[in-house]
């Protein structure tokens, strides 16, 4: 799991608009095949929508225990969606490396 500032989480909200949840939670619940589908997903698209059909009220607790179990950072939850980023283990797959660093830096104090 990587620390994502506001830019940086801004970045990864916009680029996940368009996107459609490709891993639901039903009812029941957060399962092992859905945690393998959640990794699967992210291995193949980085930046990974999920919804919430069911366990509406425990969405929060839920979506950081999938971070967490998945290595993958919980970018923002909206509405009964979570979008979740985990960089691509393979170099040609990255999509948001180089834009996420570059909004990482900080900008360095004028004298």
């Amino acid at each position: 799991m990587i620390a994502l500032n506001s830019k940086q989480r801004k970045l990864l909200e916009g680029a996940a608009h368009s996107l459609s949840p490709l891993v639901i939670v039903g009812q029941e619940g957060v399962t092992d095949g859905v945690i393998a589908m959640l990794s699967s997903q992210l291995n193949s698209h980085e930046l990974v929508k999920l919804k919430f059909n069911e366990y509406k009220e425990e969405k929060r607790e839920l979506a950081a225990a999938l971070a967490q179990s998945t290595g993958a950072t919980l970018v923002r939850i909206i509405g009964n969606i979570a979008i979740f980023y985990r960089e691509s283990p393979e170099e040609e797959k990255r999509m948001f490396k180089k834009q996420l660093a570059k909004l990482a830096k900080t900008a360095e104090p004028k004298d």
